[in-house]
């Protein structure tokens, strides 16, 4: 089988709501080991590109592939590949922690004799006690909330990691210890793709990121080339959409 160098790949992909073309043909790519931040303002089609991508809506036209096999072919099997991150948690509140964490596993096909252990050191180090795993989700704050979502998205060790707005809610040990964990996860060739509103983290953690206007990706900046414009990328974006 050939080498496969990208994890993910979004070729001319188009997605309307109605009348309305929100992509035009978007193309994107995400090598082993990379983190890419797709960033742009509200409304222009971030959260829709990664809707794509994960399956919970379709699109018009296009390709997406995620470790060389199109995702259409076996969404089954694809889902497995990588874990996911919503901007807004979306859990099933009246289980307990420990219930949803045992239940995703399940569905996933984690090893019970694994699960424990897994969800230890995740717990741990997303600053979850056994305690709050014990707890019925409804109870939760925002912040416990997405702490527990990052931690069911990581259970099966997938080799894509999407996170869309993962930060809001975050205290700051939880937050620095999310970026160690994203670049702990793409030592090995793993990848992530990233959307945030917080571009100081955005250009601290990514190697490139791309951004979206028009339908189109309008510009791809490589900050490992160009580092200058981590801390300015808020500057970029007023020069793209004015004001």
């Amino acid at each position: 089988m050939e080498d496969v160098k990208s994890i993910l790949e979004i070729k001319n992909l188009y997605k309307s709501y109605g009348t309305k073309e929100v992509l035009k043909g978007i193309n994107l790519t995400v090598g082993k080991g990379q983190i890419v931040g797709l960033i742009g303002k509200n409304g222009i089609g971030k959260s829709t590109t990664i809707d794509c991508v994960t399956g919970s809506k379709n699109y018009n036209s296009g390709e997406i592939y995620i470790n060389g096999t199109n995702i259409e072919s076996n969404p089954i099997e694809i889902k497995k590949m990588f874990g996911y991150i919503s901007s807004e948690p979306c859990l099933y509140e009246t289980m307990t922690g420990y219930e949803y964490l045992s239940f995703i596993a399940s569905v996933y096909g984690v090893s019970p004799s694994v699960f424990p252990a897994k969800v230890e050191e995740l717990r741990s180090n997303f600053d979850l006690t056994e305690n709050d795993l014990s707890v019925k989700i409804k109870g939760y704050s925002h912040g416990m909330k997405q702490k527990l979502s990052l931690i069911a998205s990581l259970l099966h060790n997938p080799i894509l990691w999407i996170l869309d707005e993962p930060t809001v809610g975050l205290d700051i040990m939880v937050y620095h210890y999310l970026m160690k964990c994203m670049l702990d996860f793409v030592k090995n060739g793993k990848s992530i793709l990233i959307t945030s509103h917080n571009l100081d983290f955005i250009g601290k953690i990514c190697n490139r990121v791309d951004i979206i206007n028009n339908g189109i990706i309008f510009k791809s900046i490589n900050l490992d080339e160009n580092e200058e414009y981590r801390g300015k990328l808020d500057q970029v974006l007023t020069e793209i959409y004015g004001g």
